[in-house]
Parts: structure tokens; C-alpha cells; sequence
């Protein structure tokens, strides 16, 4: 078992900022037992909490998730870094900015600024995501707005949402997670007294600062193939969208070719670069040859490039074999790559030779599928039921 860092709610007041590390918060049942105040300041409710004024400028912003939100899934991916963040206007009959913690002014804020290369003008952000128990946090690190690679118009995007028929927008932001282990106090104290940039401020944010510079915190993965517990749903949300997804295919007159073109719209909800499949040809061990395009480059420039596609639909308790990943390797051709697809997961032992062989295969497991419908909107059981009838209920000619 892994040992992670603890402070002390009592030490709080006292502590530098560690990545990844707990802070214990109080047990007097009320708003003053959240850490976050009591380490940076900003305030103790809301994901947005700043210290300073939007008008004449923030002296800091804590960006605070509990990552589970359906509507509005935060994440942040530690391999690369990047922490996508939802801004606050999560309920319609309200314009995007017109928020009471108005965190949708403070992203436009320090976008625009980002934009305009007043990068100097752009607070300091600090994420804190939600602890193991109670008002527990964890530090997961300090962000600049934008990531080397995303441009203008894709950093910070309005997303369009509908609830109970009434439409409404709000932000999705990109976030990079600068290389920063460590935040000394003395630096915190800095920002405090108004200026963030002294000598205790971080090498690499100053360095965003004067040049603009990402330089991502980046984990990889110590081990590269995911065990079960990592590929199967981790909450009652995933394993009831997966579930439902399980139930209604294995009831489907023509389970297996439905299920296919399932996997295949889960792909292109996954990646809009998946800009075709064929699903008809049938092989001669009773499989199908799912093929599918994958989008590179400019629209004049770009080319397509063909991945072979193979889907299971199987019980949470039943694992995809060596077998069955097989035949997906046995079927890929020169300058092909491979997409398996199975609603429960990918045993060890398959696992390990696709990645240790170097095969060109991206799995997706259960715990993927109910993500991915997740970050699409289908973020309920009703919602999921309504896109698998709309799509793979047969029609009168395949029921034929």
C-alpha cells in the first residue's frame, strides 16, 4: 500500500503545499473544518475561491473538484498533465458570466489575458480535489491556463447543456499542471502582501510567466498494463450505465453484430478523428472484420488510416482471454492498429503480452465505456437507455 503525505488540520496554518498530499480537515461539523481556507485562503465553499478582486485583479484562485460530477466530469490526467476544469453555470436561466461565485468571469478573465500575452496579469491557480474522508483534501498542483499544443479556440470552449428542456451554456477550460513538487509557505505569504513575483516564487512558473513555457507535471504509469480493479467501474454511476448497457445487448436478437456497432459509436464518441466504420464482412470462424478510418491531419492534407475493431459484450466478472485478443492481432494488416472493446476487462495475462509484444492496440474496458458516455452526456441510466433504443433497437429489414 501506497503512503501518501498527511498533514494535520492543526498544522495547517503552518504548512507548505505538497503534491498530492492529504490535508486533514476539522471534525466540528461546520464550514470552518475545510483546509483549503486555512492553507492559501479564498474562502471555505464552492469550486472557485479567490483572494483578491475580479475587477482590479486576483491575487490567487483555488480551483476545487470532487471529480464526480456527471453533469460536469472535472478530470485531471496525470500522464500528461492536463487538468480539464467546468466552469459555474451549472443550472439554467442564467447568461454563462452571470454566476454568484462568478468563476466564468475569472476563466474569461485569465484566458483573455493568456491570449493577449498578458500572462504576468494571470493569478496564481491552486487544485485541490475532494480527500478520502470528510472535509479532506489533496493538493494535486499549480496550473496556468492553457497547454502547449491546444490552440485559442480550444482552451477555453463554452459547452452547451439542456435540463428539463431549458438550455444553457458554460465553460470548459484546459489547465496544464505545472512541474512544481513543492510550493513553499513563503511564497503563499508573497501573494498575500501582493506580489507573487519574488525570489520564493517557482522556477517554472516564472518561466510561464516571462516566455509562455509549459512545463507539465508528467507521471507515467510505473506499470503500463491496468489491472482489474483499473478497468472495471469504480462507482455506482460506471457500473449501472455499464450494466445497462450489458442487459440490453444481452437480450438483443443479434447480439453480437449490435454490439459491434456499439463499440464502434463509443470509439467515435471517444475521438472525433474516427470518421468511418464498416461492420459487414463475416469471417469464417463466425467473427465479423469491424473496420474503421481514423482522421490525421489538416481537411486538404490529411489522410485516413484503418484500424481493425474487436468487441465483446460480457459480464463484469468474465475477462476478455488471450483468445479473443488474439484474433484482433491475428487480423491486423501493415500500418493498421487495433481497438479492443469489452464491457468487463482484459486479463492479465493478455494484457501484458499486447503491451510487452509492442502491438498497436488501445483497449477499452468497462470502466472506459461508462467514461466515455459520461463526458458525451449520456450520464444517466435513462439517458444511456434512450441512446442504446434510438441506435441499436433492429429495424424491421435486420429483423428479417
Amino acid at each position: 500500500m501506497i503512503e501518501t503525505q498527511v498533514i494535520p488540520f492543526s498544522e495547517l496554518s503552518l504548512s507548505d503545499l505538497y503534491i498530492d498530499a492529504i490535508y486533514e480537515g476539522g471534525n466540528q461539523a461546520n464550514a470552518g473544518d475545510d483546509p483549503i481556507h486555512r492553507l492559501v485562503g479564498g474562502g471555505n465553499q464552492g469550486g472557485f475561491r479567490y483572494k483578491g478582486s475580479i475587477r482590479s485583479g486576483l491575487q490567487l484562485c483555488v480551483l476545487y473538484s470532487e471529480l464526480s460530477d456527471p453533469d460536469w466530469p472535472d478530470s485531471l490526467n496525470t500522464e500528461s498533465g492536463l487538468f480539464i476544469y467546468f466552469g459555474d453555470n451549472k443550472h439554467p436561466g442564467h447568461e454563462i458570466h452571470d454566476t454568484k461565485k462568478k468563476g466564468n468571469t475569472i476563466l474569461r478573465q485569465s484566458f483573455d489575458n493568456l491570449h493577449l500575452g498578458n500572462r504576468d496579469k494571470v493569478s496564481p491557480f491552486f487544485v485541490f480535489t475532494k480527500g478520502p474522508k470528510g472535509r479532506d483534501v489533496v493538493f494535486r498542483g499549480l496550473a496556468v491556463p492553457g497547454a502547449k499544443g491546444i490552440s485559442q479556440t480550444e482552451d477555453l470552449v463554452a459547452v452547451w447543456k439542456t435540463r428539463s428542456a431549458y438550455r444553457f451554456a458554460n465553460y470548459r477550460a484546459i489547465f496544464t499542471i505545472l512541474d512544481v513538487p513543492h510550493i513553499r509557505r513563503r511564497w503563499l505569504e508573497d501573494i498575500w502582501q501582493g506580489n507573487p513575483f519574488t525570489s520564493n516564487a517557482p522556477r517554472q512558473w516564472m518561466n510561464w510567466i516571462r516566455s509562455g513555457e509549459y512545463t507539465p507535471l508528467i507521471a507515467p504509469r510505473s506499470r503500463e498494463y491496468r489491472t482489474r480493479a483499473e478497468q472495471v467501474p469504480s462507482s455506482r454511476l460506471q457500473k449501472s450505465i455499464l450494466n445497462c448497457i450489458i442487459q440490453f445487448f444481452k437480450k438483443h436478437p443479434d447480439r453480437e453484430f449490435a454490439f459491434e456497432r456499439c463499440a464502434a459509436e463509443i470509439v467515435r464518441l471517444m475521438d472525433r478523428n474516427v470518421t468511418d466504420y464498416d461492420l459487414t464482412r463475416p469471417w469464417r470462424d463466425g467473427g465479423r472484420d469491424a473496420l474503421g478510418k481514423y482522421r490525421i491531419g489538416m481537411d486538404e492534407t490529411g489522410i485516413s488510416v484503418q484500424f481493425a475493431l474487436e468487441a465483446k459484450c460480457k459480464a463484469l466478472s468474465s475477462s476478455s482471454n488471450v483468445r479473443e485478443t488474439s484474433r484482433l492481432l491475428s487480423r491486423l494488416r501493415y500500418r493498421q492498429f487495433g481497438i479492443f472493446v469489452t464491457t468487463s476487462y482484459v486479463s492479465e495475462q493478455a494484457y501484458k503480452e499486447i503491451i510487452e509484444d509492442g502491438h498497436p492496440v488501445v483497449i477499452l474496458a468497462g470502466r472506459d465505456i461508462a467514461n466515455i458516455l459520461i463526458r458525451a452526456g449520456f450520464n444517466t441510466v435513462e439517458m444511456t437507455e434512450n441512446w442504446l433504443h434510438t441506435n441499436f433497437k433492429l429495424s424491421a429489414r435486420e429483423n428479417r
